[in-house]
């Protein structure tokens, strides 16, 4: 009962340890060859690297030139519809290291000549805030759905597993039922076998007596 207990605890302190909103801010990080305005999101988990990933996954839709500068990913003349004709510079980076459960992904957008920030380009900076914190729920989900796969995948093979033991049950079951046939059979087969031995050496003694007789017919003859 005490383990069941501490499990339920455990399991509860996990689920709402996780109940958690996907955080989305501004703030100035070192990105793109110094220290510039930047947005960050948190992931959950999430490798850095399978983070990294994602986010050259999700910013295919941007277009431009994908490739990496300053230690970050660098998307060149990347074009953002809703933030204008022009092209802008994307870079993206994770921030944690693998197993940690929340890391941090900074994202920050180059004009060109000024980076993206809330006070100078209120509008493009939503749309940008709104993006960062799509890809940041998208890359989460696949992250978890794919922990969901590998979980359920477990949960099958062990679901298996359970079936073969109780088909072997059954089978040793089925067997005991069988021994127990053949056991019960025997001993009726070894009963009517005394039965049948006492009535053979009956039978013997009987015909012991006419052999007899019949050998003293045979001596009498002169």
């Amino acid at each position: 009962m005490k383990k069941i207990s501490t499990l339920a605890f455990a399991l509860t302190i996990g689920v709402f340890g996780f109940a958690q909103k996907i955080k989305v801010k501004e703030s100035s990080e070192n990105i793109g060859g110094g220290s510039h305005s930047a947005i960050t999101v948190t992931l959950n988990e999430i490798n850095p690297s399978d983070a990294e990933d994602a986010f050259k996954s999700f910013m295919k839709k941007y277009d431009g030139k994908r490739g990496s500068k300053d230690g970050a990913i660098f998307i060149d003349n990347a074009v953002i519809k809703e933030m204008g004709n022009n092209t802008v510079d994307i870079y993206g980076k994770a921030l944690g290291k693998k197993g940690d459960p929340e890391i941090t992904f900074v994202i920050a957008y180059d004009l060109g000549g000024a980076f993206l920030n809330s006070g100078e380009h209120k509008d493009q900076y939503k749309i940008a805030e709104k993006i960062a914190k799509d890809f940041a729920v998208q890359a989460t989900k696949d992250a978890i759905s794919d922990k969901l796969k590998a979980a359920e995948k477990v949960q099958s093979n062990l679901e298996d597993d359970q079936k073969s033991l109780e088909k072997q049950n059954k089978n040793l079951n089925d067997d005991i039922t069988d021994y127990k046939a053949k056991i019960t059979k025997a001993e009726q087969d070894i009963a009517k076998n005394k039965t049948d031995q006492e009535k053979k050496k009956s039978e013997i003694e009987a015909q012991k007596k006419v052999v007899a007789d019949i050998d003293k017919k045979l001596k009498a003859v002169e």
